[in-house]
């Protein structure tokens, strides 16, 4: 691993391991994180598809990672991406969404979509044109954020240990948790309150898929006006739909080969 991962914008490396290698079709993929995280997330994700042979990169944007600057704005973060690519020279790019990425994807299709050629959202927002993030969220999580970000010095969101460990990483042991917890940046406010035209987005006939992670707690199950699938997975019509057992944040960190092969298969032709 690269010693100044995961600011490092080039290509995951990985030593080739002829012997792990199976017959897959070569692909590129630019894997896009949510919130209270930061490109780290896909550590391993992104080495068990070079593994693969497949080209990964992981972008940061703005207002995480390395970011002290906490006053940006879902443009910004969505134009950093379609700039990452572009500056790159990628086409034929797999566009990986999970959480708030979904609706970074979203925007990043409007803006770059002759380079793209399938979206993937895991367990990630597909929002209504107009929608914003906060509209998909449960009144009194919405509340919480509000105060959270009020009470903060710079407009940030920084989760509760106990909220945090039983929605986002359900799954895990509590020393797990804690390990995913360490790396959860307080949120920027300012991108989960703002309305999103995403009338291009909903006209691009770009391939689409949705992998979903069945024990995700992040949204609470149970009300029909929330939820990853088919809630809002629904809302992106004809799309491969791909499921494995796993919760929003544990299964990608301890889990990774899983979670590779299945965003390989919602990826490949």
């Amino acid at each position: 691993m690269p010693a100044n991962w995961p600011y490092m914008p080039t290509p995951w490396i990985q030593e080739d391991d002829s012997s792990y290698r199976a017959k897959e079709q070569p692909l590129t993929f630019v894997l896009v994180h949510g919130s209270w995280a930061d490109a780290s997330f896909w550590a391993g994700v992104a080495a068990e598809l070079s593994k693969k042979g497949h080209t990964v990169f992981v972008p940061e944007f703005p207002g995480h990672g390395a970011d002290p600057n906490k006053n940006v704005t879902h443009g910004m973060i969505s134009k950093s991406v379609a700039d990452f690519i572009i500056s790159h020279k990628l086409h034929n790019v797999v566009l990986v969404g999970h959480s708030f990425g979904g609706s970074v994807i979203q925007k990043v299709a409007e803006l770059v979509p002759d380079r793209l050629k399938r979206l993937v959202f895991l367990n990630a927002f597909v929002l209504k044109d107009g929608e914003m993030l906060a509209d998909e969220l449960p009144p009194q999580v919405v509340e919480q954020f509000k105060k959270l970000g009020a009470s903060s010095k710079n407009n940030t969101i920084t989760l509760p240990f106990d909220f945090f460990r039983e929605a986002f990483t359900n799954l895990a042991s509590l020393s797990q948790a804690q390990q995913i917890y360490k790396k959860a940046f307080p949120e920027p406010v300012g991108p989960l309150f703002e309305k999103l035209d995403l009338k291009k987005f909903y006209s691009l006939p770009i391939p689409k898929s949705y992998v979903h992670l069945m024990e995700d707690n992040v949204i609470p199950f149970g009300d029909p006006n929330y939820g990853w699938h088919p809630h809002m997975s629904s809302r992106l019509g004809l799309f491969r739909f791909i499921q494995l057992h796993g919760d929003h944040m544990t299964t990608a960190h301890y889990e990774p080969k899983l979670v590779a092969s299945k965003l390989y298969e919602a990826a490949r032709d």
